[in-house]
């Protein structure tokens, strides 16, 4: 089982492309760990905003009466791709795992995979 600081170390080194990580809590809106970005890209605001994606997107659902449970949520951009995969295991009930990827560099199936294993070996 991996702590929040070896799973972001994780995803930055063993997904190509990676360029940034953060585990945030989507009731609060707050980063729980970061790893990566820079001066150029700030992770809190980027952990704040994409909250508000997520939460958006249940809300929806539940207007749809959709049942089912979102896997995870991609954002292209020109340059990056953003992941964000919503945590399902014990004790990962309200957070996410966010992935900044430079777009050149990443393959998105490979990068799903290895997101959801490292969910997987995660604990909170």
């Amino acid at each position: 089982m991996a702590n929040t600081e070896t799973a972001l170390k994780e995803c930055l080194s063993s997904i190509d492309g990676a360029t940034a990580a953060a585990l945030v809590d989507y009731t609060s809106g707050m980063a729980l760990g970061t790893l990566g970005g820079g001066k150029d890209f700030n992770l809190e605001v980027a952990a704040a905003g994409n909250t508000d994606v997520v939460r958006s997107k249940l809300r929806t659902m539940e207007h749809l009466g959709l049942k089912e449970e979102i896997e995870d949520i991609l954002i292209t951009l020109n340059t990056q791709y953003h992941l964000i995969r919503l945590l399902k295991g014990r004790g990962g009930s309200g957070l996410f795992l966010y992935l900044v990827l430079d777009g050149s560099r990443a393959n998105l199936a490979m990068a799903r995979h290895q997101l959801r294993r490292i969910e997987a070996d995660l604990e909170i």
